[in-house]
């Protein structure tokens, strides 16, 4: 952090505001210390940053103010009505800035993504704090910076004028992901934080969860998940994502019991590629889980990794990625991935879903090594149709193995399309719908339908392959 005391650049005119009633400027926030959080929805990194803003916010109140700079890497993020629904998403309480021309970016010098600029309560830009993780390196300033505030008689006037716009009732809220099963499908209702098993036709079965947010073992009605994600089927268990925990829970599906089996409720950050105590490993908003011959593999995205799971073991360990968010295949130690965020299990070969890179990856078990399929780095990124190289994506979340068709389904997020890739060719091509989508992020098959996570929808699709016609399943008890 620097001690100079530059005047911070007024925010322009022309931004579009989101949580506020009326534009806000810097200089009305005078006596408040301000934080500038650049941000973009996408990135992992940003989302972990939104739970250290959250706690500094409740410990000191109106004293002050944070506004997110919403600065969108990918052109769907660009759309003000989709920050929107990634503000509600996220459960984002503070003003946000929407900036896609990176005006502010550059007028403050921003080089990355998260980024937070502080502000004391006189208006002069303090410095600027990188990257996540810096909750108690913002916290010790903000208190510093206070002080100094309430020794010169500085104080706020007037409270902020926030304002929300929620979305409308629904039986779900962001769904997340979805996987099917010959007589049953689940449902990772993730705005509502519980598991949802239901019937093909959307019939609720039972329900697992409480509704709130939180890290709690009982019973279905008792445990609580947090913002769960992806699921697989194990014998007489159903393993969950639990993204928010940073936790691998498991449901015993006879009984309804909720345990977790990996995980301590807080996220870690590189501390270990081996572990022989999985409640004791820190993981890393784990996103997507795909299991074959007794390994659990998971697609750990907060830490651009993918990990395997020993299950008669009981042992955790990095299988795949440098930790280093990038494309680049080779060996699974030194590849580097980005995000993966979707895993499909084939033979011998696990496919994954590579969200910041637009890249569909596979991971080659026998001889340990990562191949790129689609995609070609971090910034190359559209929606063009073709093989291999030649296709692009925005952004996917989602696989599914299609082994009757001999294709991977894709959720193509970003495009809000469904995609095949032909696993012969690697031709990417995309399906037409009668419904629209809008950032579909999970999906799941089996026979001839394919269950679509219609996420931004608060809805559940059932396309049937053979007709490519969809349908939207009434979830009800």
């Amino acid at each position: 952090m620097s001690d100079a005391r530059i005047r911070a650049p007024e925010l322009p005119a022309d931004l579009q505001w989101f949580n506020t009633s009326r534009p806000l400027r810097l200089e009305e926030l005078r006596g408040r210390v301000v934080l500038l959080d650049f941000w973009t929805y996408c990135c992992i990194n940003c989302m972990h940053v939104l739970s250290d803003l959250k706690f500094l916010e409740e410990k000191y109140g109106e004293r002050l103010a944070v506004i997110g700079l919403h600065s969108p890497k990918f052109p769907n993020e660009r759309v003000g009505a989709q920050l929107q629904k990634a503000i509600n998403r996220y459960h984002i309480r503070h003003p946000v800035a929407h900036d896609p021309r990176f005006q502010v970016w550059r007028s403050y010098a921003i080089k990355a993504w998260p980024s937070i600029l502080v502000i004391d309560a006189e208006g002069h830009a303090v410095g600027v704090m990188r990257g996540e993780g810096r909750r108690q390196q913002l916290d010790e300033l903000i208190g510093k910076l206070l002080g100094e505030a309430e020794r010169k008689g500085l104080q706020p006037h007037g409270r902020l004028p926030l304002r929300m716009q929620p979305e409308e009732r629904a039986s779900l809220s962001f769904p997340g992901k979805v996987y099917a099963t010959e007589h049953a499908l689940y449902i990772a209702d993730t705005g509502r934080n519980r598991i949802l098993e239901t019937y093909h036709d959307g019939t609720i079965r039972r329900v697992f969860g409480s509704n709130t947010a939180g890290f709690l073992d009982g019973n279905q009605q008792e445990a609580a998940f947090d913002s769960p994600q992806g699921m697989v089927r194990v014998d007489d268990f159903l393993f969950v994502a639990d993204t928010g925990n940073h936790a691998i829970r498991r449901i015993q599906l006879k009984h309804g019991e909720v345990e977790t089996f990996a995980g301590t409720g807080e996220q870690g950050r590189y501390v270990g590629s081996y572990f022989d105590k999985p409640r004791e490993a820190p993981l890393n908003s784990p996103w997507d889980l795909a299991y074959a011959d007794g390994v659990l593999y998971v697609a750990m995205a907060g830490q651009h990794q993918v990990w395997a799971f020993q299950l008669a073991r009981r042992t955790l360990e990095v299988l795949a990625g440098s930790g280093r968010e990038d494309l680049v295949d080779g060996a699974l130690s030194s590849a580097a991935l980005a995000q993966p965020s979707g895993l499909a299990m084939g033979e011998g070969k696990l496919y994954l879903a590579d969200a910041e890179t637009s890249a569909i990856r596979v991971i080659d078990l026998e001889p340990g090594m990562v191949r790129t399929l689609v995609g070609k780095g971090l910034f190359e990124f559209g929606d063009v149709d073709g093989a291999g190289t030649e296709a692009r994506l925005q952004h996917p979340l989602g696989l599914y193995l299609d082994e009757a068709r001999n294709c991977l389904w894709i959720s193509d997020t970003y495009n809000s399309k469904i995609k095949a890739m032909a696993l012969s060719s690697n031709k990417v091509s995309s399906m037409g719908l009668s419904l629209p989508l809008n950032e579909p992020g999970g999906l799941h098959g089996v026979g001839d339908s394919l269950f679509v996570a219609d996420t931004n929808h608060h809805r559940i699709l059932r396309i049937d392959l053979k007709q490519a016609q969809a349908e939207i399943l009434d979830i009800h008890e």
